[in-house]
Protein backbone atom coordinates (compact mmCIF):
# COMPACT_ATOMS: atom_id res chain seq x y z
CA UNK A 1 0.00 0.00 0.00
CA UNK A 2 2.33 2.25 0.62
CA UNK A 3 4.67 1.71 -2.56
CA UNK A 4 1.04 2.38 -4.35
CA UNK A 5 0.34 5.65 -2.34
CA UNK A 6 4.47 6.29 -3.26
CA UNK A 7 3.81 5.74 -6.88
CA UNK A 8 0.41 7.50 -7.50
CA UNK A 9 1.84 10.66 -5.70
CA UNK A 10 4.93 10.54 -7.45
CA UNK A 11 3.24 10.16 -10.88
CA UNK A 12 0.55 12.97 -10.02
CA UNK A 13 3.17 15.03 -9.25
CA UNK A 14 4.73 14.41 -13.01
CA UNK A 15 1.42 15.09 -14.18
CA UNK A 16 0.82 18.02 -12.67
CA UNK A 17 4.08 19.80 -13.95
CA UNK A 18 3.56 18.72 -17.74
CA UNK A 19 -0.33 20.05 -17.19
CA UNK A 20 0.95 23.15 -15.54
CA UNK A 21 2.77 24.57 -18.80
CA UNK A 22 -0.41 23.71 -20.96
CA UNK A 23 -2.41 25.68 -18.11
CA UNK A 24 -0.39 29.03 -18.38
CA UNK A 25 -0.60 29.18 -22.20
CA UNK A 26 -4.54 29.46 -22.16
CA UNK A 27 -7.45 30.81 -20.19
CA UNK A 28 -10.83 29.64 -21.07
CA UNK A 29 -13.76 32.09 -21.47
CA UNK A 30 -17.19 30.53 -20.68
CA UNK A 31 -18.83 33.03 -23.19
CA UNK A 32 -17.19 31.50 -25.83
CA UNK A 33 -17.15 28.14 -24.92
CA UNK A 34 -21.25 28.05 -24.71
CA UNK A 35 -21.21 28.93 -28.39
CA UNK A 36 -18.66 26.37 -29.09
CA UNK A 37 -20.70 23.50 -27.19
CA UNK A 38 -23.05 22.74 -30.09
CA UNK A 39 -21.33 19.26 -30.61
CA UNK A 40 -21.32 18.43 -26.96
CA UNK A 41 -25.24 18.68 -26.32
CA UNK A 42 -26.43 16.30 -28.12
CA UNK A 43 -25.13 14.34 -25.59
CA UNK A 44 -23.78 16.00 -22.95
CA UNK A 45 -26.91 18.12 -22.38
CA UNK A 46 -29.65 15.30 -22.15
CA UNK A 47 -30.62 14.09 -19.14
CA UNK A 48 -29.57 10.22 -18.89
CA UNK A 49 -28.43 10.00 -22.55
CA UNK A 50 -26.80 6.61 -23.42
CA UNK A 51 -23.80 5.94 -25.70
CA UNK A 52 -23.77 2.75 -27.53
CA UNK A 53 -19.57 2.09 -28.00
CA UNK A 54 -17.83 0.05 -26.82
CA UNK A 55 -21.47 -0.91 -24.61
CA UNK A 56 -24.33 0.89 -23.73
CA UNK A 57 -23.64 3.03 -20.76
CA UNK A 58 -24.93 7.04 -19.99
CA UNK A 59 -22.32 9.33 -20.62
CA UNK A 60 -20.55 11.26 -17.93
CA UNK A 61 -22.33 14.31 -16.19
CA UNK A 62 -19.74 17.46 -16.90
CA UNK A 63 -21.54 20.36 -15.54
CA UNK A 64 -20.04 21.29 -12.68
CA UNK A 65 -16.98 19.31 -13.73
CA UNK A 66 -13.50 20.67 -12.77
CA UNK A 67 -12.33 23.01 -16.10
CA UNK A 68 -8.87 21.55 -16.14
CA UNK A 69 -9.91 17.92 -16.10
CA UNK A 70 -12.25 18.56 -18.97
CA UNK A 71 -9.01 20.55 -20.83
CA UNK A 72 -7.06 17.43 -19.64
CA UNK A 73 -9.56 14.89 -21.50
CA UNK A 74 -10.07 16.22 -24.12
CA UNK A 75 -5.96 17.02 -25.03
CA UNK A 76 -6.26 13.00 -24.26
CA UNK A 77 -8.88 12.44 -26.96
CA UNK A 78 -6.96 14.67 -29.50
CA UNK A 79 -3.72 12.58 -28.63
CA UNK A 80 -5.18 9.59 -28.65
CA UNK A 81 -4.33 8.65 -24.78
CA UNK A 82 -8.30 7.66 -24.69
CA UNK A 83 -9.85 5.91 -27.63
CA UNK A 84 -13.07 7.00 -28.18
CA UNK A 85 -13.90 7.15 -32.26
CA UNK A 86 -16.83 9.88 -31.44
CA UNK A 87 -14.80 11.61 -28.91
CA UNK A 88 -11.51 11.75 -30.64
CA UNK A 89 -13.42 13.33 -33.53
CA UNK A 90 -14.76 16.07 -31.59
CA UNK A 91 -11.46 16.83 -29.85
CA UNK A 92 -9.23 15.96 -32.94
CA UNK A 93 -11.19 19.68 -34.21
CA UNK A 94 -10.37 21.51 -31.35
CA UNK A 95 -7.62 24.54 -30.75
CA UNK A 96 -5.81 24.67 -27.34
CA UNK A 97 -8.60 27.57 -27.16
CA UNK A 98 -11.81 25.76 -28.21
CA UNK A 99 -10.74 23.31 -24.99
CA UNK A 100 -9.95 25.94 -22.38
CA UNK A 101 -13.37 27.69 -23.35
CA UNK A 102 -15.40 24.52 -23.49
CA UNK A 103 -13.78 23.73 -20.05
CA UNK A 104 -14.56 27.08 -18.70
CA UNK A 105 -18.27 26.61 -20.08
CA UNK A 106 -18.99 23.47 -18.67
CA UNK A 107 -17.38 24.42 -15.21
CA UNK A 108 -19.93 26.70 -14.59
CA UNK A 109 -22.66 25.90 -16.64
CA UNK A 110 -26.07 25.07 -14.62
CA UNK A 111 -24.51 26.90 -11.39
CA UNK A 112 -25.31 26.85 -8.71
CA UNK A 113 -24.08 23.06 -7.63
CA UNK A 114 -24.86 20.86 -5.01
CA UNK A 115 -21.77 20.76 -2.28
CA UNK A 116 -21.08 17.55 -1.20
CA UNK A 117 -20.46 16.70 2.20
CA UNK A 118 -16.86 15.92 3.64
CA UNK A 119 -17.63 12.13 4.67
CA UNK A 120 -20.26 10.14 2.47
CA UNK A 121 -23.56 9.95 3.41
CA UNK A 122 -23.97 6.48 2.02
CA UNK A 123 -21.66 4.31 3.37
CA UNK A 124 -19.98 1.60 1.75
CA UNK A 125 -19.81 -2.20 2.74
CA UNK A 126 -16.84 -3.82 4.25
CA UNK A 127 -15.93 -5.42 0.51
CA UNK A 128 -16.21 -2.11 -1.24
CA UNK A 129 -14.18 -0.07 1.82
CA UNK A 130 -11.61 -2.51 1.28
CA UNK A 131 -11.61 -1.75 -2.54
CA UNK A 132 -11.60 1.88 -1.50
CA UNK A 133 -8.52 1.82 0.66
CA UNK A 134 -6.34 -0.44 -2.05
CA UNK A 135 -7.36 1.72 -4.68
CA UNK A 136 -6.08 4.86 -2.96
CA UNK A 137 -8.87 6.46 -4.50
CA UNK A 138 -9.36 9.21 -1.98
CA UNK A 139 -5.86 10.58 -2.33
CA UNK A 140 -6.39 11.29 -5.64
CA UNK A 141 -10.13 12.01 -5.12
CA UNK A 142 -10.67 13.64 -2.50
CA UNK A 143 -13.17 13.83 0.64
CA UNK A 144 -16.68 11.93 -0.77
CA UNK A 145 -14.62 11.72 -4.04
CA UNK A 146 -16.06 15.39 -4.38
CA UNK A 147 -12.73 17.11 -3.44
CA UNK A 148 -9.98 16.39 -5.88
CA UNK A 149 -6.32 17.17 -4.46
CA UNK A 150 -5.72 18.77 -7.90
CA UNK A 151 -8.18 20.66 -10.19
CA UNK A 152 -6.64 18.25 -13.29
CA UNK A 153 -8.49 15.52 -11.41
CA UNK A 154 -12.05 15.16 -12.02
CA UNK A 155 -14.64 14.53 -9.32
CA UNK A 156 -16.32 11.17 -9.46
CA UNK A 157 -18.83 10.95 -6.84
CA UNK A 158 -22.26 10.65 -8.44
CA UNK A 159 -21.47 9.80 -11.70
CA UNK A 160 -23.41 6.82 -13.57
CA UNK A 161 -22.64 3.26 -12.37
CA UNK A 162 -22.56 2.01 -15.71
CA UNK A 163 -19.91 5.23 -17.19
CA UNK A 164 -17.66 4.64 -14.42
CA UNK A 165 -17.42 0.65 -14.89
CA UNK A 166 -16.26 0.99 -18.97
CA UNK A 167 -14.37 4.03 -17.28
CA UNK A 168 -12.68 1.84 -15.10
CA UNK A 169 -12.29 -1.30 -17.65
CA UNK A 170 -10.97 0.88 -20.18
CA UNK A 171 -7.84 2.06 -17.61
CA UNK A 172 -7.63 -1.59 -16.76
CA UNK A 173 -7.17 -2.98 -20.98
CA UNK A 174 -5.77 0.17 -22.85
CA UNK A 175 -4.78 -2.38 -25.53
CA UNK A 176 -7.69 -2.02 -28.06
CA UNK A 177 -7.34 0.52 -30.92
CA UNK A 178 -10.62 1.75 -30.73
CA UNK A 179 -11.41 1.93 -26.62
CA UNK A 180 -9.17 2.28 -23.65
CA UNK A 181 -7.17 4.63 -21.81
CA UNK A 182 -3.44 5.18 -21.19
CA UNK A 183 -3.15 6.61 -17.84
CA UNK A 184 -0.13 5.29 -15.93
CA UNK A 185 -1.58 6.36 -12.49
CA UNK A 186 -4.90 4.88 -13.27
CA UNK A 187 -4.29 2.03 -15.23
CA UNK A 188 -1.95 0.98 -12.31
CA UNK A 189 -4.39 0.98 -10.12
CA UNK A 190 -7.40 -0.43 -12.30
CA UNK A 191 -5.10 -3.00 -13.04
CA UNK A 192 -5.61 -5.05 -9.29
CA UNK A 193 -8.84 -4.83 -9.61
CA UNK A 194 -11.27 -8.02 -11.04
CA UNK A 195 -14.16 -6.72 -13.04
CA UNK A 196 -16.51 -7.74 -10.81
CA UNK A 197 -14.34 -5.24 -8.05
CA UNK A 198 -14.30 -2.54 -10.68
CA UNK A 199 -18.16 -3.19 -11.12
CA UNK A 200 -18.80 -3.11 -6.77
CA UNK A 201 -16.46 0.45 -6.46
CA UNK A 202 -18.45 1.39 -9.47
CA UNK A 203 -21.66 0.67 -8.13
CA UNK A 204 -20.81 2.59 -4.64
CA UNK A 205 -19.28 5.66 -6.14
CA UNK A 206 -22.45 6.02 -8.09
CA UNK A 207 -24.87 6.34 -4.90
CA UNK A 208 -22.58 9.65 -3.11
CA UNK A 209 -23.56 12.62 -3.02
CA UNK A 210 -22.35 14.28 -6.50
CA UNK A 211 -21.70 17.93 -7.72
CA UNK A 212 -22.17 17.28 -11.20
CA UNK A 213 -25.35 17.30 -12.94
CA UNK A 214 -26.50 17.03 -16.72
CA UNK A 215 -27.52 20.76 -17.48
CA UNK A 216 -30.28 19.86 -20.07
CA UNK A 217 -31.04 22.09 -23.45
CA UNK A 218 -34.16 24.19 -23.15
CA UNK A 219 -34.34 23.13 -27.23
CA UNK A 220 -34.58 19.43 -25.99
CA UNK A 221 -37.62 19.10 -24.15
CA UNK A 222 -39.30 15.89 -23.85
Amino acid sequence: MNLLLTSVAALSVAFVTSFSAHAQEVSGNAEAGAKKAEMCIGCHGIVGYKATFPEVYRVPMISGQNAKYIEAALRAYQKGERHNPTMRGIAASLTEQDMADLAAFYAQNGAPFPIAPEQPRVQPDAKVAELLAKGACASCHGANLSKPIDPSYPKIAGQPADYLYVALKSYKDDTHATWGRSNAVMGGIAKQFELGELKALAGYISKLDSELKTQPEPRFRR
